[in-house]
């Protein structure tokens, strides 16, 4: 059984691929202090980046999971995301509300993907 780490700190990976599955931890902005849609599109284009790090991309997410810090940026965070998503290829998904570990981030997502075959 193979287990590859990708992005590896002493808490978490940022990439942990196994038996075909690519699992990212969740990703945040690296700019708190842009609203939620912008938020949101840095999280995407650093998903983009540890997708293709791992060998796949966004046409291959099986799921994700979506945390917003409050519900209003709700149409924000969907702007963002419904931009970047690949038509016919959307994944399961899951958004909730929830308090983020620092209060300046509004979105957090994790993604799972599948390797291409």
């Amino acid at each position: 059984m193979t287990i590859t780490h990708i992005g590896s700190g002493p808490r978490m990976s940022q990439v942990t691929i196994h038996n075909g599955t690519v699992y990212t931890a969740g990703q945040v902005a690296t700019d708190a202090s842009a609203d939620a849609g912008a938020q949101t599109q840095q999280i995407l284009d650093g998903l983009d980046s540890l997708l293709a790090k791992a060998g796949t991309d966004k046409s291959h997410l099986l799921s994700a999971t979506i945390w917003v810090a409050d519900m209003a940026d709700f149409d924000a965070m969907n702007s963002a995301w419904d931009a970047w998503v690949t038509p016919g290829h959307t994944p399961a998904r899951a958004c909730v509300e929830a308090r983020l570990a620092k209060p300046d981030w509004k979105v957090e997502i994790m993604v799972i993907a599948a390797l291409p075959e």
